[in-house]
Parts: C-alpha cells; structure tokens; sequence
C-alpha cells in the first residue's frame, strides 16, 4: 500500500457552488473496469425503488457506456443538448428499474477536453436536473482528466468506486488526492467491488486513510475522512447481468451483489440524501 504515496496527480479543475436544492452524487472512479457505471445504474434503481426520484448523467463524455449496460438505444443525447438540436426534456429517457438516465454520445472527440463551452453547457444542463430529482448520479469517467474533475466539482458528494487490485487502489489514491487537494472535499465515500472476503472493504478504507492521513492530510492542516459505504461481493450473477445488458436488481435481485447494493443505498439514504421525495 506504500506504493500509493508515489502516486502523483495534477490540478484539478475549481469546485463551483451548486444550488441548494437536490442532491448532486458523483460516481466515479481512479481507473476503468472497475464497475463504476455497474455501480451508478444499480444503485439509481435501488434507490428509485426506495421511493427517491432519480436521474443518472452519462457525464463520461465522448467514452460514454451508460446506453450499453440498460441496453438503451437513444435517438438524443446529450450532445444533442449541448449543441441546442434538443431540448433538455427530450433528452431523458426512463429506464429500466424505475428512474431517468442522461445519456452521452460515444466517440466524440470534442468532449476529451474541457472547452467553455462545454463547461457552460454542462452547468446548464445540471442547474435544470437539480430542481427536478431527489438524486443526480453523475457517472463520470475514469482519472483525473479535466473533464472528469470538472464533472466530480459539480457533485455534493463523491462515491469512489474501486477493486481490491493494486492498481485500481493505487489510482484510486492519486484521485482522492486530487479532490482533497484541489477540490478541497472534507469527505470521500468508498465502495468496493468484486470483493471476495468480508470485510476487506473496511480494511482497505483503513489502509487508504492511513496513507491519506500521512502523505495528504498532514500537510493541509484539515480533516479528511475516508467513509466507508460498502462492498459488493463478487458473484457470477454480476457478470451474466452485464452480458446480456440488464440491471443486476432486476435480473438477479436476491443473490449477494443485489443485497449489497440495496444496504448500500440504504447507507446512502440515511447519511447523504433529503427526506423529500420519498415514496
């Protein structure tokens, strides 16, 4: 885990003020292939099932998968948003599991970099979601391109999703620093997935924080803390979900990773989203 320290990450773009209603989560993540968009589909549809409305925002720019894994097929994307040939209303499709999602176009060069332009469109388009929804998910990309950390600077919250493998902890790391540097978070949630041993979550986050604490906290003469949320267990379900494009909730809603995700919205209920809009 000493490794991690070497880890080193440039400036991240400015936090912006968000409006006081709603709630902004950002799911993301220090590297890909960890299930980050897994993640943000399954825990909308636990929480839509819990009573809360919810919309998830492809905010994984030109590289967006979000459309592949509820085996959505849109006609308007955001692209179509950002470029005024839709309006914002058009562009939200209902998915399967009972909340809205966003989706981005894919392979558009355009978006690997963060112009003025996409910065205002993405302000606008995120000031007209939070006044509608109880829970935006933005399922950012992967790294700290600033793209990503333009998008993570919109969210109230970040949930960082991660695997027990080295390199994901290690990117996992390089990103947390970032936020808590640059960003100036205060508290970070962490979810660890395809976990095989119970608990190792939380032994992870202790080793996390503990490098933090060292290498990142020491030297900024403020508090930061390494929340725990939850594991998800690997299961074969998981994967025979992805595969045929369903949502683990619906497809497989009573093995281990379902069960999992479900606590894990109920953490997240209790700690991060208003009371309003329950069912």
């Amino acid at each position: 885990m000493n490794d991690i320290a070497a880890s080193d990450a440039p400036p991240a773009a400015a936090s912006l003020p968000l409006p006081p209603i709603g709630k902004v989560i950002a799911v993301t993540s220090g590297k890909g292939g960890v299930g980050k968009t897994f993640v943000s589909a399954n825990l909308a549809a636990a929480l839509a099932k819990r009573g809360h409305r919810v919309l998830v925002l492809d905010a994984d720019l030109g590289l967006a998968n979000l459309d592949v894994v509820l085996n959505l097929y849109p006609k308007i994307t955001l692209h179509d948003v950002f470029t005024g040939k839709s309006s914002l209303d058009d562009a939200i499709l209902q998915a399967p599991g009972g909340f809205s999602v966003l989706l981005a176009g894919s392979g558009l060069v355009e978006y690997s970099r963060l112009t003025p332009e996409v910065r205002g469109e993405f302000l606008r388009v995120i000031s007209g979601l939070v006044p509608r929804y109880d829970v935006v998910l933005l399922d950012t990309g992967a790294g700290i391109s600033d793209v990503v950390l333009f998008a993570v600077s919109l969210a109230s919250e970040v949930l960082m999703v991660a695997t027990p493998e080295p390199t994901s902890l290690t990117d996992a790391y390089a990103t947390i620093k970032v936020l808590v540097g640059q960003q100036k978070r205060q508290q970070i949630r962490l979810i660890v997935n395809q976990t095989t041993r119970t608990g190792s979550g939380q032994a992870i986050t202790r080793q996390l924080q503990q490098v933090l604490d060292r290498f990142v906290v020491e030297g900024l003469g403020r508090p930061f803390t390494l929340a725990h949320l939850g594991d998800i267990p690997a299961a074969p379900e998981v994967r025979q979900a992805v595969m045929r494009r369903q949502l683990l909730m619906q497809a497989a809603p009573a093995c281990n990773a379902a069960m999992a995700i479900v606590e894990i919205a109920r953490a997240l209920e209790i700690s991060v989203i208003p009371k309003t809009g329950q069912g």
